[in-house]
């Protein structure tokens, strides 16, 4: 440690390089992490509200909630019980002569259901009648507020906003809670279609009707439209920047140690072990990626409290810490492979004699 903190100091603009490549890569992997994680939250902070285990939908809806539709006929064999609720989806533009438009999807309740009965509220209170809405918090942040009318279709029909909840987007779109009833008049559907599905929060719960089919909350939410090919996409991108991370240090650290051979030969000679070169070479590694990994880190930080709120950029335990581990490791095999040209460094050649 010694030796890889002596050098660094002596080499400041060499090694100060070194560690602003690293700090940009940090910084690009927690970005990016955290963009993938805001952007995986907001496909499923409606259904993690909702403490979902299982979805009940019809078998031809492609396990697709908008295109779900249960008729009276289908539920009517089916019990509910405190675990269960009937959810209708469609989606829906929320507009206003005084305020921005929001694209959103309307979700209607049964609100005498576990859901419309357990939901956290900000602000307001929970929908009373047909013509009233509790929506995301997102339309805070757009400067809607209570008592604001808005339209849902262009028929001229209002509804009144009367709470606002947080944690309420389903596929990145903010949520409209609103009734069941509302959610047929939006969809322009008779009384004898009941919802979308149904949402159990006990995965025990089981059915019967033909026509309906069970699926688990992972197995609805990989089919959510578009949630795969963001997850895949970001992992392809985090891992790609992993390898470039382990090439750019390994080649550095490399080009570094052909630089320092006729030193490690003076060393060599003077009857130093080479497990001090290798393990000298392995510390500066080390040093040099978590300084790059705190000030990378303290850049996230600071970019999370600037940017603007629309952006889902969302840190997590989990997240940070696989990143961090990830970084080290990436620092470490990049030490490894400069290792063999030391381990080959003949004093009396290098030396000249």
């Amino acid at each position: 440690m010694y030796l890889a903190l002596k050098e660094i100091r002596h080499e400041k603009l060499r090694y100060g390089l070194i560690i602003g490549m690293i700090l940009l890569m940090t910084y690009l992997v927690f970005i990016l992490g955290a963009l993938a994680n805001g952007l995986a939250q907001q496909n499923t902070q409606a259904i993690n509200s909702w403490n979902t285990a299982q979805v009940v939908l019809t078998k031809d809806s492609d396990t697709n909630l908008n295109q779900s539709l249960l008729t009276l006929k289908q539920t009517k064999p089916i019990n509910l019980n405190n675990s269960q609720a009937y959810v209708g989806t469609i989606g829906a533009v929320a507009t206003s002569k005084k305020r921005p438009d929001i694209r959103s999807t309307v979700v209607g309740l049964d609100w005498n259901q576990y859901i419309g009965k357990n939901m956290l509220m900000a602000s307001g209170h929970r929908v009373q009648s047909d013509k009233q809405i509790v929506v995301d918090n997102q339309f805070e942040n757009e400067g809607y507020k209570l008592d604001d009318r808005v339209n849902l279709t262009s028929n001229g029909q209002q509804y009144t906003i009367v709470g606002f909840t947080k944690n309420a987007k389903l596929s990145v779109s903010p949520v409209v809670y609103s009734t069941l009833a509302t959610w047929r008049k939006l969809r322009n559907l008779p009384s004898n279609f009941v919802a979308s599905g149904i949402v159990s929060k006990t995965a025990d719960f089981k059915i019967n009707t033909s026509g309906l089919r069970t699926y688990t909350k992972e197995a609805f939410i990989q089919k959510l439209p578009g949630y795969s090919a963001q997850i895949s996409t970001f992992s392809f991108m985090i891992g790609f920047l992993f390898v470039i991370s382990i090439i750019v240090i390994a080649v550095f650290l490399y080009i570094l140690t052909i630089q320092k051979i006729p030193n490690y030969a003076v060393l060599r000679a003077q009857g130093v072990p080479v497990k001090v070169l290798v393990k000298t070479t392995i510390d500066q590694a080390l040093i040099l990626v978590t300084v790059g990994l705190i000030l990378g880190g303290l850049m996230a930080s600071i970019t999370a409290k600037v940017i603007p709120l629309g952006v889902p950029l969302i840190f997590s335990t989990n997240l940070v810490t696989t990143a961090i581990l990830g970084i080290l490791a990436t620092g470490l095999l990049g030490a490894i492979i400069p290792i063999r040209t030391i381990l080959k460094v003949n004093p009396v050649t290098a030396i000249g004699g």
